[in-house]
């Protein structure tokens, strides 16, 4: 059984500029990294209410890709400001994968996603269903 996000890993052949990049994006520092002797491997942030990890390694890691394309699976992080916020990414580097988006019946569901500076899709969403959840509404209920 699916239980919540644990862990999002992206990759960077550069892990100390991602390093930099993500730490101006979210606004907080790395709080792990590995190894702790000599240039990490991984690091990992934990972001927004429910601390949710993003990892990122060492591309030296990462599975083999398909082509030049992006990897596969967008995750998609809540966000107040979508457009605020795909504005701030994109004057920051990353260039834009999907423009903003509106899904559904008009309910507020909107994404956008980039490619950042060391080739993954980040995904950004509003979602009235998280904020729901975060005022301790009932699954299912959007606020």
């Amino acid at each position: 059984m699916f239980r919540g996000l644990a862990t999002i890993s992206f990759y960077a052949d550069d892990l100390a500029a991602a390093k930099r990049w993500y730490t101006q994006v979210l606004g907080v520092e790395a709080y792990y990294a590995y190894p702790k002797e000599g240039p990490p491997a991984y690091i990992e942030f934990r972001v927004g209410d429910y601390e949710h990890e993003l990892g990122i390694i060492d591309a030296r890691y990462a599975p083999p890709r398909r082509g030049d394309e992006p990897a596969g699976s967008v995750v998609y992080w809540h966000v107040d400001d979508l457009r605020g916020t795909l504005a701030r990414l994109l004057s920051l580097g990353a260039e834009e994968h999907l423009p903003i988006t509106h899904h559904g019946d008009g309910s507020g569901f909107s994404t956008a996603s980039v490619v950042d500076p060391f080739g993954n899709i980040l995904g950004i969403m509003n979602n009235p269903h998280y904020l729901s959840i975060l005022a301790g509404g009932p699954v299912g209920e959007t606020a």
